[in-house]
């Protein structure tokens, strides 16, 4: 899901040269970056979003499991709660959990 609506794109740059040549190719496809807007102020009242206190142990990961049933949207509570890391995260920090699912990431732009 993560890569549904990213661009491919022949990467030629001549830093990957050096990388590239040894294994007999001249240029590597890669995902573009994708580019997501923070939901506007009118739009957060059309979903919800459940506290969470981080403790110890904690991973995006696992409350993307937890709330989204796929660990694979972590970046979903990241990006809401504007810490793209773990480590941007203290213990006894609140987080909050975006919901429902599809109606958050229509608001991000996904």
């Amino acid at each position: 899901m993560r890569y549904n609506k990213q661009n491919i794109f022949a990467n030629e740059e001549t830093a990957y040269k050096r990388y590239l040549k040894p294994r007999g190719l001249s240029l590597i496809n890669q995902y573009d970056t994708p580019k997501f807007k923070f939901p506007k102020q009118e739009d957060l009242l059309n979903f919800s979003s459940i506290k969470h206190i981080w403790s110890m142990g904690d991973r995006y990961f696992k409350l993307a499991g937890e709330y989204y049933s796929d660990p694979e949207l972590w970046w979903v509570i990241a990006f809401y709660n504007k810490k793209p890391t773990e480590f941007h995260v203290n213990v006894g920090e609140v987080l909050y959990i975006p919901v429902p699912l599809e109606t958050v990431l229509f608001y991000m732009g996904y």
